[in-house]
């Protein structure tokens, strides 16, 4: 293709995927605050409503630049990382080969070579073969781990040709030169950027309905008609003052926490039950018996606000299916996890895991979309304390209003 403009777009990482547009869009002003606190996103090189790249910015300021040829297929891929010259080194650029669109579409690619290029100039070429269609993947990667089964071919080269400028924020013409790779070109020697970006709209995901979550009658869900049922999940000891909100299978280093005040407080899950059954739509721990004035998205040291596109929240992280209340002083014994917690959680809504007085107890329960990630909810009174904290597993309407 002969490109005179090149559209700009951004949004989420998603170098998987091909296609015109974000499936997580941000606006030029998020995107721009994401990149000056180092922090991932990406950007859409587009002409003529086809994609040519997709510009991946990573934290520890390496770039990830995905190439797509005349199809809109996704060909290739280069990771640049950051060379002792100050530019940026194209240090590994991966290429595929398909013989169909359908073999494209299941990323059954023939070929895939890898160059690969050291700090001095070395440079590796691997070349692998997928073989025969249906064979296994064990058998497939038996073939293609021996040296004598990948043609590999290792020579020096002057390192300046695989370097390029590091981009200052919107600088991207500075990639248009890596589109020649997949054949397009641009027409002059100044290329046009039209920025086609999203607007900032209504900014990150607000807490609207928090408390329709838990009165109990009928409702609406994607999904149809629901019954909303408050379930009493026992009482939730507090010893440090820290109320953390984790998988209780991956309770990090910095977990999720809110300042609370210490004691014991009553943890009620809302189920929704449809035709389907039923699912943990929310779980709530209650401080104070008093309506909250306002809500406020729980976000740990490091989270920022304004470095959220629209709807975008910062949520508690769910690879077990399960979410848990506890205090920051508990420990969990991973050895146990699967007998005292997971197991009965395949028949039970929610499991109390206990200690004796006074150390703190830890109540779990299941993550009513599985896993991924959820929004944390602070809801503070009219003095600014906090009443209560509420997980939303976003299972009703998104239009439920306040």
């Amino acid at each position: 293709m002969i490109f005179d403009r090149l559209d700009v777009s951004y949004g989420g990482m998603w170098g998987s995927r091909q296609g015109m547009t974000h499936p997580d869009p941000m606006s030029l002003a998020v995107a721009a605050r994401r990149h000056a606190a180092g922090r991932e996103y990406a950007v859409l090189l587009s002409a003529r409503e086809r994609p040519l790249a997709l510009v991946e910015y990573w934290p520890g300021r390496m770039w990830r630049v995905y190439l797509f040829d005349d199809r809109s297929w996704r060909m290739q891929m280069i990771d640049l990382k950051p060379h002792s010259t100050g530019m940026l080194l194209a240090q590994q650029n991966t290429r595929w080969q398909f013989s169909s669109e359908q073999e494209h579409s299941f990323w059954k690619w023939d070929v895939q070579e890898t160059t690969t290029v050291s700090a001095d100039g070395q440079v590796e070429v691997r070349s692998e073969f997928a073989g025969p269609r249906g064979a296994s993947t064990e058998a497939l990667q038996a073939r293609t781990s021996g040296s004598s089964s990948v043609p590999v071919r290792r020579f020096s080269a002057p390192v300046e040709d695989f370097l390029c400028p590091v981009p200052e924020f919107g600088d991207w013409q500075v990639f248009a030169p890596l589109l020649a790779q997949q054949g397009h070109e641009p027409a002059t020697t100044s290329v046009v950027l039209r920025d086609v970006s999203v607007d900032d709209g209504s900014g990150p995901l607000r807490a609207t309905g928090i408390e329709q979550l838990f009165r109990p009658g009928a409702c609406d869900t994607p999904d149809g008609p629901a019954v909303v049922e408050p379930v009493d999940a026992g009482r939730l000891r507090i010893t440090s003052g820290q109320l953390v909100v984790s998988d209780p299978g991956w309770v990090g280093e910095s977990p999720r926490t809110v300042a609370v005040p210490p004691g014991e407080f009553p943890v009620t899950l809302s189920l929704l039950r449809t035709t389907r059954g039923a699912a943990v739509a929310a779980a709530r721990v209650t401080f104070l018996e008093i309506p909250p004035r306002e809500w406020e998205m729980a976000l740990c040291p490091d989270e920022d606000l304004g470095l959220l596109g629209e709807g975008q929240f910062y949520g508690v992280g769910v690879d077990t299916g399960t979410v848990a209340f506890m205090d920051a002083t508990r420990t969990v014994v991973e050895d146990q996890l699967d007998e005292d917690l997971f197991v009965p959680l395949d028949s039970h809504f929610t499991v109390e895991l206990p200690s004796p007085k006074p150390e703190p107890n830890l109540i779990a329960f299941r993550a009513g979309r599985g896993d991924g990630a959820y929004p944390v909810w602070i809801g503070r009174t009219d003095d600014g304390q906090v009443g209560c904290v509420v997980v939303d597993f976003q299972l009703h309407s998104t239009d439920r209003g306040e």
